[in-house]
């Protein structure tokens, strides 16, 4: 009778865990991060990297039915039987909870980015503004050299399997300057639950479990790159959203190809121009004049096509995903994409964007 409780007691023990392992990211960053996560990940993608569907999102659907049909079977006890089943439930919560902290999410717990790399968090109004000003010189001046037109909106020409392997030149060349965002054997997919994800406001995800990057198929393609470049970022470890949003961002800008330098251009000048829309309407009215047309378009098609998912659906995930992060020692939440401008702004303000 007691083994019913073991394993909701060691869900309990792990959760404890959990709160004393934050305190403790130096060990996590060489023990787990730079180690054991090395080569549980480079063993996942090796055995499944080759596989052309997803085989996460094949898991989960197995996941998915099993707990329905579960639910479906012990309908008639529950009432009766509440205890039992609930002692189960936290059990294969128990369960679930270890393999996705052991096969990845320890990694929310390693050593923060900014001081592995030993960049400022702070900047001032004045270092945003210039910082902005020069990412419209530079996306302007992608985007002319890709057009040669001015109010013609990039158009993406490689298709989406090219564009994984493609991506792959980026890191490399990011890993010559920083050797450990070094990216080996390659596991990107075309996510299975596309339209699911898009109906949720999501553009890709990690599976924990497999290692595989699952991305949405029918996001704007001109924006393709940096998506798949964020999540590639969470295969090699990197946990914090706002973390991979830059390690995404550096991939992209370090590719030969201007196609995928532009995604990551346009994608951070477009959270550089939502910021300043936030903080001072008149500056943000100012710099959109400066930034050319075709890059706007290309903005107005990734929100055409948000706008024609949008439901309520987005929001709740946005709610229950925000606590999920705060709740996985990120403190900021879903507002933690966005933080990697503080790395961004700090990490160019000597360098030559």
């Amino acid at each position: 009778m007691r083994r019913k409780y073991i394993l909701p007691l060691f869900l309990l023990i792990q959760i404890i865990f959990l709160k004393i392992l934050r305190y403790f990211p130096d060990f996590v960053e060489g023990f787990y991060s730079n180690n054991l996560f090395v080569r549980i990940s480079h063993f996942s993608r090796s055995v499944l990297g080759k596989i052309p569907f997803s085989v996460g999102d094949c898991i989960y659907a197995v996941l998915l039915l099993s707990i329905i049909s579960w639910f479906w079977k012990i309908r008639k006890t529950w009432k009766t039987d509440w205890k039992d089943h609930l002692l189960k439930i936290l059990g294969k919560i128990s369960v679930f909870y270890f393999f996705f902290h052991l096969l990845w999410a320890f990694n929310y717990y390693r050593e923060p980015l900014f001081e592995k790399m030993e960049i400022k968090r702070e900047y001032n109004d004045a270092e945003f503004l210039a910082f902005t000003k020069r990412l419209i010189v530079k996306t302007n001046e992608i985007q002319f050299s890709i057009t040669k037109n001015d109010t013609a909106k990039i158009v993406f020409p490689y298709s989406q399997k090219e564009s994984f392997q493609m991506i792959l030149n980026g890191y490399d060349n990011l890993a010559k300057e920083h050797p450990y965002f070094k990216y080996k054997i390659l596991s990107v997919k075309k996510s299975l639950f596309s339209t699911p994800l898009t109906y949720m406001g999501f553009g890709g995800y990690l599976n924990p479990f497999t290692n595989e990057a699952q991305i949405n198929d029918l996001l704007p393609m001109y924006n393709f790159p940096q998506t798949t470049a964020h999540e590639m970022a969470h295969q090699i470890g990197f946990a914090s959203e706002n973390e991979c949003n830059f390690i995404g961002v550096l991939a992209s800008l370090k590719n030969d190809n201007l196609y995928y330098q532009y995604a990551g251009y346009s994608f951070t000048l477009h959270y550089c121009l939502g910021i300043w829309k936030y903080k001072n309407e008149k500056v943000f009215d100012q710099l959109k004049k400066s930034v050319h047309i075709g890059i706007l378009k290309n903005y107005k098609e990734s929100e055409d096509f948000h706008k024609k998912y949008n439901t309520f659906l987005d929001e709740g995930f946005y709610f229950l995903y925000d606590n999920f992060l705060k709740s996985n020692n990120q403190k900021d939440g879903m507002d933690s994409y966005s933080k990697f401008l503080d790395l961004m702004v700090n990490y160019y303000k000597n360098r030559e964007l």
